[in-house]
Protein backbone atom coordinates (compact mmCIF):
# COMPACT_ATOMS: atom_id res chain seq x y z
CA UNK A 1 0.00 0.00 0.00
CA UNK A 2 1.51 3.23 -1.22
CA UNK A 3 1.66 6.74 1.17
CA UNK A 4 -1.42 8.14 -0.23
CA UNK A 5 -3.98 4.99 -0.06
CA UNK A 6 -2.52 4.55 4.05
CA UNK A 7 -3.37 8.12 4.29
CA UNK A 8 -7.10 7.83 2.71
CA UNK A 9 -7.43 4.58 4.75
CA UNK A 10 -6.36 5.72 7.94
CA UNK A 11 -7.64 9.30 7.70
CA UNK A 12 -3.46 10.38 8.86
CA UNK A 13 -1.95 12.57 6.18
CA UNK A 14 0.26 11.91 4.21
CA UNK A 15 2.62 14.58 5.95
CA UNK A 16 2.43 13.15 9.37
CA UNK A 17 2.84 9.48 8.06
CA UNK A 18 6.30 10.93 6.46
CA UNK A 19 6.99 12.15 10.12
CA UNK A 20 6.70 8.94 11.56
CA UNK A 21 9.31 7.90 9.43
CA UNK A 22 11.52 10.33 10.06
CA UNK A 23 11.03 9.51 13.63
CA UNK A 24 11.33 5.72 13.35
CA UNK A 25 7.87 6.00 14.88
CA UNK A 26 6.56 4.16 11.84
CA UNK A 27 8.64 2.98 8.91
CA UNK A 28 7.45 1.28 5.49
CA UNK A 29 7.91 -1.82 4.92
CA UNK A 30 9.94 -1.14 1.34
CA UNK A 31 10.97 2.38 0.05
CA UNK A 32 11.85 1.86 -3.84
CA UNK A 33 14.07 3.68 -6.03
CA UNK A 34 12.34 6.13 -6.86
CA UNK A 35 11.24 7.10 -2.72
CA UNK A 36 8.07 5.59 -2.83
CA UNK A 37 7.17 4.26 0.33
CA UNK A 38 5.13 0.99 0.84
CA UNK A 39 3.66 -0.34 3.58
CA UNK A 40 2.31 -3.94 4.38
CA UNK A 41 -0.37 -5.04 6.76
CA UNK A 42 2.42 -5.20 9.86
CA UNK A 43 2.95 -1.73 9.29
CA UNK A 44 -0.90 -0.76 8.78
CA UNK A 45 -1.75 -2.71 12.20
CA UNK A 46 0.96 -0.78 14.02
CA UNK A 47 -0.17 2.71 12.40
CA UNK A 48 -3.30 1.48 14.14
CA UNK A 49 -2.02 0.76 17.72
CA UNK A 50 -0.29 4.39 16.99
CA UNK A 51 -3.52 5.88 16.90
CA UNK A 52 -4.88 4.06 19.71
CA UNK A 53 -2.43 5.51 21.95
CA UNK A 54 -2.99 9.27 20.49
CA UNK A 55 -6.48 8.90 21.61
CA UNK A 56 -5.16 8.08 25.37
CA UNK A 57 -2.91 11.45 25.33
CA UNK A 58 0.63 9.42 24.80
CA UNK A 59 3.61 11.36 23.85
CA UNK A 60 4.81 10.08 20.43
CA UNK A 61 8.41 9.32 21.75
CA UNK A 62 6.55 7.14 24.14
CA UNK A 63 4.18 5.22 22.05
CA UNK A 64 7.48 4.49 19.78
CA UNK A 65 9.31 2.65 23.32
CA UNK A 66 5.81 0.89 23.78
CA UNK A 67 5.61 -0.27 20.62
CA UNK A 68 9.08 -1.22 20.33
CA UNK A 69 8.96 -3.13 24.03
CA UNK A 70 10.27 -6.99 22.78
CA UNK A 71 7.70 -8.06 25.29
CA UNK A 72 4.56 -5.90 23.74
CA UNK A 73 1.48 -8.77 23.12
CA UNK A 74 -0.81 -6.81 21.19
CA UNK A 75 -3.99 -8.79 22.57
CA UNK A 76 -2.64 -7.91 25.75
CA UNK A 77 -1.97 -4.24 25.10
CA UNK A 78 -5.67 -3.73 23.75
CA UNK A 79 -7.31 -5.00 26.32
CA UNK A 80 -5.26 -2.26 28.25
CA UNK A 81 -6.19 0.34 25.67
CA UNK A 82 -9.69 -0.89 26.02
CA UNK A 83 -9.85 -0.04 29.88
CA UNK A 84 -8.09 3.24 29.40
CA UNK A 85 -10.62 4.58 26.82
CA UNK A 86 -13.62 3.12 29.17
CA UNK A 87 -12.10 5.08 31.55
CA UNK A 88 -12.22 8.53 29.42
CA UNK A 89 -15.62 7.87 28.14
CA UNK A 90 -16.62 8.00 31.54
CA UNK A 91 -14.95 10.91 32.14
CA UNK A 92 -16.23 12.65 28.82
CA UNK A 93 -19.92 11.16 30.07
CA UNK A 94 -19.51 12.62 33.42
CA UNK A 95 -18.04 16.07 31.95
CA UNK A 96 -20.65 16.18 29.38
CA UNK A 97 -23.47 16.04 32.61
CA UNK A 98 -22.10 18.30 34.48
CA UNK A 99 -22.03 21.24 31.47
CA UNK A 100 -25.85 19.81 31.50
CA UNK A 101 -26.51 20.17 34.95
CA UNK A 102 -24.76 23.91 34.61
CA UNK A 103 -26.73 24.98 31.93
CA UNK A 104 -30.03 23.98 33.67
CA UNK A 105 -28.55 25.79 36.78
CA UNK A 106 -27.72 29.04 34.51
CA UNK A 107 -31.56 28.92 33.12
CA UNK A 108 -32.94 28.34 36.92
CA UNK A 109 -34.17 24.70 36.57
CA UNK A 110 -31.97 23.24 39.31
CA UNK A 111 -29.51 23.98 41.57
CA UNK A 112 -25.73 22.84 42.23
CA UNK A 113 -23.19 22.98 45.10
CA UNK A 114 -19.72 23.85 44.03
CA UNK A 115 -18.51 20.37 44.89
CA UNK A 116 -20.93 19.03 42.06
CA UNK A 117 -18.99 21.79 40.23
CA UNK A 118 -16.21 20.56 40.14
CA UNK A 119 -16.36 16.78 41.11
CA UNK A 120 -15.47 15.71 37.43
CA UNK A 121 -12.68 17.62 37.28
CA UNK A 122 -10.92 15.98 40.87
CA UNK A 123 -12.10 12.23 39.69
CA UNK A 124 -10.06 13.26 36.40
CA UNK A 125 -7.16 13.88 38.67
CA UNK A 126 -7.79 10.49 40.24
CA UNK A 127 -7.93 8.69 36.92
CA UNK A 128 -4.77 10.26 35.11
CA UNK A 129 -3.16 9.54 38.58
CA UNK A 130 -3.91 6.18 38.10
CA UNK A 131 -3.53 5.86 34.31
CA UNK A 132 0.24 7.48 34.08
CA UNK A 133 1.43 6.05 37.51
CA UNK A 134 -0.97 4.02 39.56
CA UNK A 135 1.17 0.41 38.99
CA UNK A 136 4.07 2.50 40.41
CA UNK A 137 2.83 3.94 43.15
CA UNK A 138 1.10 0.61 44.69
CA UNK A 139 3.85 -1.25 44.26
CA UNK A 140 5.82 1.17 46.63
CA UNK A 141 3.25 2.48 48.85
CA UNK A 142 0.71 -0.19 48.59
CA UNK A 143 -3.27 -0.67 48.03
CA UNK A 144 -4.29 0.99 51.32
CA UNK A 145 -2.12 4.31 50.75
CA UNK A 146 -3.39 4.46 47.38
CA UNK A 147 -6.99 4.32 48.32
CA UNK A 148 -6.91 7.10 51.05
CA UNK A 149 -4.90 9.14 48.81
CA UNK A 150 -7.64 8.68 46.01
CA UNK A 151 -10.71 9.53 48.64
CA UNK A 152 -8.74 12.68 49.92
CA UNK A 153 -8.64 14.17 46.56
CA UNK A 154 -12.51 13.29 45.64
CA UNK A 155 -13.81 14.50 48.36
CA UNK A 156 -11.72 17.98 48.50
CA UNK A 157 -14.08 21.54 48.61
CA UNK A 158 -13.78 23.44 45.75
CA UNK A 159 -11.54 25.99 47.45
CA UNK A 160 -9.01 23.28 48.03
CA UNK A 161 -9.27 22.00 44.50
CA UNK A 162 -8.02 25.80 43.09
CA UNK A 163 -5.49 25.80 46.06
CA UNK A 164 -3.84 22.73 44.55
CA UNK A 165 -4.10 24.04 41.40
CA UNK A 166 -2.71 27.47 42.20
CA UNK A 167 -0.38 26.08 44.58
CA UNK A 168 1.33 24.29 42.22
CA UNK A 169 1.52 26.88 40.09
CA UNK A 170 4.12 28.35 42.24
CA UNK A 171 6.05 25.17 42.98
CA UNK A 172 6.72 25.95 39.24
CA UNK A 173 7.62 28.91 39.40
CA UNK A 174 9.95 28.95 42.25
CA UNK A 175 11.64 25.73 41.20
CA UNK A 176 12.76 28.15 37.83
CA UNK A 177 13.86 31.01 39.89
CA UNK A 178 16.15 28.22 42.08
CA UNK A 179 17.17 26.29 39.29
CA UNK A 180 18.63 30.08 38.09
CA UNK A 181 20.32 30.37 41.57
CA UNK A 182 22.06 26.96 41.09
CA UNK A 183 22.25 25.74 44.66
CA UNK A 184 19.67 23.23 45.58
CA UNK A 185 20.42 23.56 49.59
CA UNK A 186 19.63 27.30 49.41
CA UNK A 187 16.69 28.94 51.23
CA UNK A 188 14.82 29.19 48.21
CA UNK A 189 15.14 25.52 47.31
CA UNK A 190 14.31 24.85 50.79
CA UNK A 191 11.21 26.51 49.78
CA UNK A 192 10.26 24.73 47.16
CA UNK A 193 10.73 21.61 48.78
CA UNK A 194 8.34 22.89 51.48
CA UNK A 195 5.58 24.06 48.34
CA UNK A 196 6.05 20.24 47.23
CA UNK A 197 5.25 19.08 50.54
CA UNK A 198 2.39 21.50 50.86
CA UNK A 199 0.98 20.12 47.25
CA UNK A 200 1.10 16.53 47.98
CA UNK A 201 -0.41 17.19 51.24
CA UNK A 202 -3.89 17.73 49.17
CA UNK A 203 -3.70 13.83 48.27
CA UNK A 204 -1.92 12.24 50.64
CA UNK A 205 -3.31 10.86 53.56
CA UNK A 206 0.01 10.91 55.57
CA UNK A 207 3.24 12.65 55.44
CA UNK A 208 6.38 11.27 56.06
CA UNK A 209 10.14 12.48 55.06
CA UNK A 210 10.76 9.05 53.97
CA UNK A 211 7.99 8.94 51.46
CA UNK A 212 8.80 12.49 50.43
CA UNK A 213 12.17 11.23 49.63
CA UNK A 214 11.02 8.21 48.09
CA UNK A 215 8.47 9.71 45.76
CA UNK A 216 11.64 12.05 44.45
CA UNK A 217 13.84 9.15 43.42
CA UNK A 218 11.18 8.12 41.73
CA UNK A 219 10.82 10.89 39.67
CA UNK A 220 14.33 10.95 37.95
CA UNK A 221 14.29 7.23 37.19
CA UNK A 222 11.06 7.71 35.59
CA UNK A 223 10.65 9.51 31.93
CA UNK A 224 7.14 10.68 32.39
CA UNK A 225 7.91 12.82 35.86
CA UNK A 226 11.00 13.88 34.08
CA UNK A 227 9.00 14.88 31.28
CA UNK A 228 6.57 16.86 33.30
CA UNK A 229 8.54 19.04 35.48
CA UNK A 230 11.07 19.77 32.81
CA UNK A 231 8.81 20.69 30.20
CA UNK A 232 6.66 22.77 33.07
CA UNK A 233 10.32 24.68 33.99
CA UNK A 234 13.03 23.54 32.17
CA UNK A 235 15.78 20.95 31.50
CA UNK A 236 16.79 19.21 34.65
CA UNK A 237 14.27 20.54 36.93
CA UNK A 238 13.49 17.09 37.43
CA UNK A 239 16.75 16.33 39.00
CA UNK A 240 17.11 19.96 40.81
CA UNK A 241 13.42 19.01 42.64
CA UNK A 242 14.48 15.58 43.69
CA UNK A 243 18.16 17.20 45.08
CA UNK A 244 16.37 19.79 46.72
CA UNK A 245 13.96 17.70 48.28
CA UNK A 246 16.67 15.04 49.07
CA UNK A 247 18.57 18.47 51.02
CA UNK A 248 14.72 18.94 52.79
CA UNK A 249 13.99 15.70 54.32
CA UNK A 250 17.96 15.35 55.72
CA UNK A 251 17.33 18.37 57.97
CA UNK A 252 13.77 17.93 58.94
Amino acid sequence: MLINELAKLSGVSARTLRYYDEIDLLKPSVVEQNGYRKYNQSDIDRLQQILFYRELDFKLEEIKNLLNDPNFEVKEVLKKQYGLLQKKRNYLDNLLETINQTINMLEGDIKMTNEEKFKVFKNKLVEENEQNYGQEIRKKYGEEQVEASYGKLKNMSEEQYEAMQQLEKQLFERLKEAMEQGDTTSAIAMEVAELHKRWLSFSWAKYTKEAHLGLAQMYIYDERFISYYDQQVGKGATLFLHDAISAYTAIK
